[in-house]
């Protein structure tokens, strides 16, 4: 890759990992870069539309929800999907997500969260968390183990909480408990009292492996555990058919 193309990347992800506008000088710390050279690349990207200067600094612009879109559609994400997890999420009273492994990284596609990580929930975007969330043990549970190793050696296993599973060998354990029963658990590994339920949607065309899950308080999910498995279950059953129709080209249904 051009060594300005890889700059300007790393800009824009230096702007979309910033909590509030950040200046050209902050940003040539963060990547090294001289602060002319992130002038410039800073006026590449908001001619395209990608970042914006405010008063305050650099934010992501108006071309990155287009993109996002795009990617979704890229992906066989559409109203219909976001349809399910809102019916779950109304059904259960929990957060629900759409999620998927592709091209060796876990990304969130789609989440029905009443407020911004309304139960130490995600956000839309790459998850680099996946041993310690449902649906990423769901995804890294039907991967070979050699590709498994190579994402967990990429991430990390930080602990999130005392609750994390930091070892491979460990993990594993789980993973085969998750392959054997078809749902994922985890409680208190990303979130002090709060559980997640996962399930894998069914696979269509050999699209990319999916997965539905939810995210509720602790006292909610010991008391609704079975209840809030088999809608999800529901939930990944309707996408996988929704996945089927797409992957055939056959038009939605209404």
């Amino acid at each position: 890759m051009p060594q300005s193309v890889d700059r300007a990347l790393d800009l824009l992800d230096a702007v979309a990992g910033s909590a509030g506008p950040v200046t050209a000088k902050a940003l040539a710390r963060r990547t090294g870069c001289g602060l002319s050279t992130v002038y410039e690349l800073l006026g590449a990207l908001t001619a395209r539309g990608h970042v914006v200067r405010t008063a305050g600094g650099y934010t992501l612009g108006h071309r990155v929800p287009a993109l996002h879109r795009a990617f979704q559609r890229q992906m066989r994400m559409d109203d219909e999907v976001h349809g399910l997890l809102l019916s779950a999420r109304r059904a259960m009273g929990a957060d629900t997500y759409f999620s998927t492994y592709r091209d060796g990284g876990i990304t969130v596609l789609a989440g029905t969260s009443a407020s911004v990580r309304a139960t130490g929930g995600f956000g839309v975007g790459q998850d680099s968390d996946g041993h310690a969330t449902a649906h990423g043990k769901v995804l890294l549970s039907a991967l070979p183990r050699a590709a498994r190793l190579r994402y967990l050696a990429g991430t990390g296993m930080r602990a999130i909480t005392p609750r994390t599973i930091t070892s491979p060998e460990l993990l594993d354990v789980e993973l085969r408990r998750v392959r054997r029963e078809g749902v994922a658990v985890e409680i208190e590994e990303c979130a002090p009292g709060v559980a997640c339920v996962a399930v894998p949607v069914p696979t269509a065309g050999g699209g990319p492996m999916t997965a539905v899950s939810a995210a509720l308080p602790l006292d909610d999910f010991h008391r609704h555990r079975r209840e809030l498995t088999e809608t999800l279950r529901h939930v990944a059953t309707e996408a996988g058919k929704l996945a089927a129709r797409q992957c055939a080209g056959d038009p939605p249904a209404h």
